[in-house]
């Protein structure tokens, strides 16, 4: 499973990708910062389930804190895309193309309006981040588009010529972008697009890309940047318009620093929860910020970061954790209890299961 995040030049995508991983990558305010994709490995959270059998689990990848098991999945952290990203304009097809693998995509939003259309610094709340949202999902949906587009007239002739079945043309043409043939006849169905596939007009093939983007690419809104004064209002507002989208208030710099503050044993905190705990030595410098992250989890519980990325898992992909091994055998061949977590479609089957372990 690979999830990607999108979004325009310093809305905070790469301190959300630092904070996910704690990878070694430039941030600045400036726009493309970040000029190729970086990848790396973040973790959901999980529920532990080896106390209900009264062990301690010793997992092979991710690791455990608290109450909780972190699983990893692979991220990849695109540069900012700007408008007529999907023509071509700052290397946009080039970074769109990155996204082909992606599961999900989590768009990080300046929910301050403190950066305009180009993702140059502006005054906050002199941008109105509800236009973000639209541009981006207009610059993937349109990056479909171009893709069933090109050699459509070529295409759409020798379907009706050869009395060719669409969703398996189809189907087969996007399975880059995981696009199946289910997809395609649900799609189909959904925008009732029953007549001739040479008859279909522009408008058409926009809807189905919509259609299909949403099926294989669906997408959750990080409101980054709430600390931010007048923040929140922006974010109320946004969360009117966009009814049917998952929006999560969100600061990558407060996560960011809990986790470099745990990493370097000034504090002890587990991602996602709504306190941490300071037990090393701090200077009156170190003890301010913490004061600010502290009042900052007061008032919004949590940074939103590890939510954003639960979410996108659980909520959107509808994925599900489970545990491999016998009630009377939690051991694997090298003594490791409990080492596996899987991460798989509610759907996925027996059969499915039986691929995953061997």
């Amino acid at each position: 499973m690979i999830v990607g995040i999108v979004g325009k030049a310093n809305a905070g995508k790469s301190t959300f990708f630092k904070a996910c991983t704690l990878a070694n990558v430039e941030i600045g305010n400036r726009p493309f910062v970040t000029l190729k994709s970086n990848v790396g490995i973040a973790y959901v959270r999980v529920e532990r389930v080896d106390k209900e059998f009264n062990v301690i689990a010793t997992p092979r990848f991710g690791f455990q804190m608290g109450d909780y098991r972190f699983v990893p999945v692979q991220i990849i952290d695109v540069p900012g895309l700007i408008p007529d990203a999907h023509k071509g304009a700052g290397l946009g097809l080039e970074f769109l193309n990155d996204l082909r693998d992606a599961d999900v995509l989590i768009h990080i939003v300046d929910i301050s309006g403190g950066t305009d259309e180009n993702g140059e610094i502006c005054k906050p709340l002199s941008h109105d981040p509800g236009r973000d949202i639209e541009f981006l999902e207009n610059e993937i949906d349109m990056w479909y588009f171009g893709i069933i587009k090109k050699g459509w007239a070529k295409l759409s002739r020798q379907i009706a010529q050869e009395n060719l079945e669409i969703k398996k043309v189809l189907g087969q043409q996007l399975s880059g972008l995981h696009v199946n043939e289910e997809m395609v006849q649900d799609s189909l169905k959904e925008l009732k697009l029953t007549h001739k596939v040479i008859e279909w007009s522009d408008d058409d093939i926009k809807a189905l890309a919509t259609s299909l983007r949403k099926k294989t690419k669906p997408m959750i809104i990080a409101a980054n940047k709430i600390d931010v004064e007048g923040a929140e209002y922006e974010f109320e507002k946004v969360k009117k318009r966009f009814k049917d989208l998952m929006i999560i208030p969100c600061s990558a710099e407060v996560e960011l620093s809990l986790r470099e503050a745990a990493k370097h044993n000034m504090i002890e905190y587990i991602p996602g929860d709504s306190k941490f705990k300071i037990i090393g030595n701090l200077n009156d410098k170190q003890k301010k910020a913490l004061e600010f992250v502290e009042d900052f989890l007061k008032k919004f519980k949590n940074t939103g970061v590890q939510d954003t990325l639960d979410m996108a898992v659980f909520d959107l992909l509808k994925y599900i954790a489970i545990f491999p091994g016998g009630v009377n055998k939690l051991e694997d061949s090298s003594g490791r209890r409990l080492p596996d977590c899987f991460l798989m479609k509610k759907e996925s089957t027996a059969l499915d299961f039986a691929y995953k372990i061997h």
